[in-house]
């Protein structure tokens, strides 16, 4: 009995693992008026540290905000908006449940497991627009993903977080 528990609470990591893709979520004042929004200016966040990937990261962000109609503008001008990022990755582990088995010996306790047990790198980004005369925060976005070792693959999963969360950008007006 013991042992169809243990396997049981290994599938339901299998699952949850499986599952894990792209996640983004988006938030926004609900007051703030974006139709005054034209122009931005970047400001320091958080970056990330490989300057290959924090290049791609503000590439797809303004790329996103210029499809919106948004400039961005050089310093020294006065913008309406301020975009900052921030990035990090960090590790989780995932179960790989591999069981044989077939029919009555499996319901009974027959065959055998395996659980591998891997760790994968996700990464975060949180892209930050704040009103840049009052610096309160208007919008932010939040995007998930797992890293991979392919600089091209990573790229992709960069343009596509970029895509998603600035996909109903700027909010309706309520």
């Amino acid at each position: 009995m013991q042992r169809k528990r243990t396997i049981a609470v290994l599938m339901t990591l299998l699952l949850a693992g499986a599952a894990f893709g792209q996640q983004t979520s988006v938030d926004y004042d609900h007051k703030a008026d974006f139709s005054r929004y034209k122009t931005y200016a970047w400001a320091q966040g958080h970056p990330v540290q490989d300057p290959f990937n924090h290049q791609r990261i503000v590439t797809a962000i303004d790329a996103q905000l210029a499809a919106k109609g948004w400039k961005r503008i050089e310093p020294g001008q006065k913008p309406d908006a301020i975009v900052l990022y921030r990035a990090a990755a960090a590790e989780r582990k995932q179960a790989n449940v591999w069981g044989t088995g077939y029919g009555p010996a499996w319901r009974l306790g027959g065959g055998s497991a395996r659980v591998d047990v891997d760790t994968i790198q996700v990464g975060q980004l949180v892209v930050d627009i704040m009103d840049a005369a009052s610096r309160k925060l208007i919008w932010r976005g939040r995007a998930s993903d797992t890293l991979s070792d392919k600089p091209e693959k990573n790229e992709k999963k960069i343009n596509k977080a970029a895509e998603k969360l600035f996909k109903k950008f700027p909010p309706a007006e309520n």
